[in-house]
């Protein structure tokens, strides 16, 4: 059977992180040439040293500056001829991100609004761009949430020094919605550019194990996901099986947000 990205060049943002580097490292066993994109060096490094293999590249970008993106777009198309999709699992935020509601500052809501939405924005208008310009099929997959389409469960967070950040929310929620956005605005470009998000339930990194119980009272069966468990509609959304799927939320959270 051929692998389901077989030859397809893939841009990975935000690629170092937790959720990334098992995105790259599904892309490649699925037969995809991956371009590793972060802004964290030292990340992408163990990244490369993890996988010895031609078909990783890794490249430093800074997702909210347009030049530093639409250089790492050119670049990659010079390199492989074509550029297939990318994956936005990037997840940038000031140092005082995720404090309670109340003790949220006007200037940091504004700042990690900025630049977390700011820089999806720039590179779903850089995909989008490029697409056009080279009437290249383009398959763009954005990380979202489930908290980008529900609200809060905030009982779950109880007794622990967690929350749900303000800033997480209306960030996700305004992703999906320029994810739907973009679709209707290419539409009729005699481009087949697609956008879609994937909305991960809550991802296992080390929580409150009485979190971590109340958050799988709400669950079908596992609860808290790993990273691996979304891999599957990744993969799906940026292959041809996806081709007609565009402008959708597609949420894989053990049934968490029913």
């Amino acid at each position: 059977m051929t692998p389901l990205l077989q030859a397809k060049t893939i841009i990975v943002v935000g690629a170092a992180g937790r959720i990334g580097r098992v995105i790259v490292n599904a892309i490649l066993s699925a037969g995809g040439h991956v371009v590793a994109l972060d802004n964290d060096t030292s990340g992408l490094h163990l990244l490369s040293e993890a996988h010895h293999t031609d078909a990783l590249e890794c490249s430093s970008v800074d997702m909210t500056d347009r030049a530093s993106l639409d250089r790492a777009l050119s670049n990659t198309h010079e390199r492989y001829g074509a550029v297939d999709g990318a994956v936005n699992t990037a997840y940038p935020r000031n140092q005082r991100y995720g404090r309670q509601f109340f003790d949220v500052e006007y200037a940091d809501f504004c700042e990690n609004t900025s630049l977390h939405m700011g820089g999806y924005f720039l590179f779903m208008q850089a995909c989008a761009r490029y697409a056009l310009e080279r009437r290249q099929a383009f398959s763009l997959v954005n990380l979202s949430s489930i908290y980008g389409s529900m609200a809060p469960r905030f009982g779950v967070y109880a007794d622990t020094a967690m929350t749900m950040p303000v800033e997480y929310a209306a960030i996700k929620a305004g992703l999906e919605h320029m994810t739907r956005y973009v679709t209707a605005y290419m539409k009729g470009r005699n481009t087949a550019f697609r956008a879609n998000c994937v909305s991960p339930g809550g991802i296992q990194a080390g929580q409150d194990e009485r979190f971590l119980k109340r958050y799988g009272s709400h669950c079908l069966s596992k609860g808290m996901l790993d990273a691996d468990d979304i891999t599957g509609a990744v993969l799906f959304l940026l292959s041809d099986n996806a081709r007609h799927i565009s402008g959708q939320n597609l949420i894989v959270d053990d049934g968490f947000s029913v």
